[in-house]
């Protein structure tokens, strides 16, 4: 069986983190062991993304042992995740309103029917801080009520992936409730809301429309967070590859960096703080997708006029 030792270090630091803050830091520093019970929550969505990828073993099933009997990050089903990520790697697909289901964008139609109220949080939303701030809510409230939808219309590979999330969530409960003291909805509300909003400082930009689908793909080139982020800074890489461990990312990057570079176009910033300081407060890009400006429908690998 093949086994990928450095991401299995990767998942018992990040329950090891976890499990320090809530029995040592808690007792004493309650907020401090929040704020690094949500870098462990941030960190378990990354291993997540790492796993679904088909790691660190050649045996799915133990592979989702190893992050989902006790989820750290609340709000998304391993399964669903897993579903709705590998539809999200068809580039060809990448940002488009309707096919890619990672895709902030809107169609002009859906733009022209919501509230004026709506648009402003979505605009608002499509700011770096924005994203911070009410992204996960926003995420979250339209994710389970897609799902919801699902459920009710008879979709039980659905349900059964929410089943065993909640059998998950049962024993993440059971341990923070019992075994640190913690309540399971300040959990939820705090380390897993910021946990979310760290992870959204990588998701911010990590697609942008474009008529060439390899131009819709960032590299961030270095940031302290790329560890928390299992190097997927470098995510044109990883799209390129996505079976390449996290750990060997950095390296490939460092082969062909300017033929990456050439290949998206150069859509590459030298950091998050970049990031930060153009698009904090500033909107990086429309909410309706360029490629469906009025209520016709056409496709994302057209490009736009």
């Amino acid at each position: 069986m093949r086994m990928e030792w450095p991401t299995v270090a990767m998942i018992a630091l990040c329950y090891g983190v976890f499990a320090f803050a809530g029995l040592v830091v808690w007792p004493e520093f309650p907020l401090p062991a929040l704020l690094m019970m949500a870098l462990s929550a941030a960190l378990h969505s990354s291993l997540q993304h790492e796993v679904l990828h088909g790691h660190p073993t050649n045996k799915g099933w133990l592979n989702e042992i190893l992050v989902a009997a006790m989820p750290l990050a609340p709000a998304y089903p391993y399964r669903r995740f897993k579903t709705l990520h590998l539809r999200h790697h068809h580039d060809e697909r990448l940002t488009d309103p309707y096919d890619d289901p990672e895709s902030y964008y809107l169609d002009g139609r859906t733009w022209a029917e919501i509230s004026p109220a709506l648009r402003g949080l979505l605009s608002f939303n499509n700011t770096l801080i924005g994203r911070m701030v009410i992204g996960p809510a926003l995420m979250v409230t339209a994710f389970i009520a897609s799902d919801v939808r699902l459920i009710l219309a008879g979709d039980r590979a659905v349900a059964h992936a929410w089943l065993l999330h909640g059998a998950g969530l049962c024993v993440t409960a059971t341990v923070l409730t019992f075994g640190f003291g913690i309540p399971f909805w300040l959990y939820v509300a705090v380390p897993g809301y910021l946990g979310m909003s760290v992870i959204a400082i990588r998701t911010f930009c990590e697609h942008q429309a474009a008529g060439d689908p390899d131009h819709r793909t960032i590299i961030v080139e270095r940031s302290p967070l790329s560890w928390m982020f299992l190097n997927n800074n470098l995510h044109l890489v990883h799209h390129k590859l996505p079976t390449l461990a996290w750990y060997k990312l950095p390296a490939a990057m460092r082969d062909k960096r300017d033929e990456w570079i050439a290949l998206n176009n150069g859509y590459v910033f030298g950091g998050y703080l970049d990031i930060f300081r153009r698009y904090g407060l500033r909107r990086k890009e429309p909410v309706v997708h360029p490629h469906y400006p009025e209520t016709e429908r056409r496709y994302a690998s057209q490009p736009a006029e």
